[in-house]
């Protein structure tokens, strides 16, 4: 599949690091390096615009790396790019850790996973067909 981007980073576009992985990762198109303290968060740039074509979207995801060695995370992850958006895409990046952690310019801050998704039409209704679940929600399938 072929997707429009525009990079106004000086960093090479998003590619696959491997033949089978999902997701690509995305750089820091930052000027000088931004420190985010215990439980800060930041706004962080990466320089792209992307035009998906309608039923996709662009799902913005945590590097494991970073969150098993930094504790670094995305605020709302999954962030979701949809196809009618064409701004920057930004990472809300956010330190969980009790150290402060240093984004410096052009590092690997986050993945993007293009995904199909479908356009819900809702059809009300009375009631709904039963599962063996139910109604059991948070913790109803109890601990294995």
């Amino acid at each position: 599949m072929k997707v429009k981007i525009v990079n106004h980073s000086p960093f090479a576009l998003p590619a696959y690091a491997t033949a089978l992985s999902a997701g690509m990762d995305l750089r820091a198109d930052l000027q000088e390096p931004v420190v985010l303290g215990s439980l800060e968060r930041a706004l962080v740039p990466t320089g792209l615009h992307i035009e998906l074509p309608a039923g996709y979207e662009a799902q913005i995801r945590p590097r494991s790396g970073l969150a098993a060695r930094n504790g670094i995370s995305i605020v709302n992850a999954p962030g979701t790019i949809d196809a009618d958006y064409r701004g920057e895409i930004k990472v809300v990046l956010v330190n969980l850790s009790k150290e402060p952690f240093t984004v410096q310019p052009g590092e690997r801050i986050a993945q993007m996973v293009v995904a199909r998704h479908e356009t819900v039409e809702w059809e009300p209704v009375e009631t709904l067909e039963e599962s063996d679940r139910g109604s059991g929600g948070f913790g109803s399938t109890g601990k294995q």
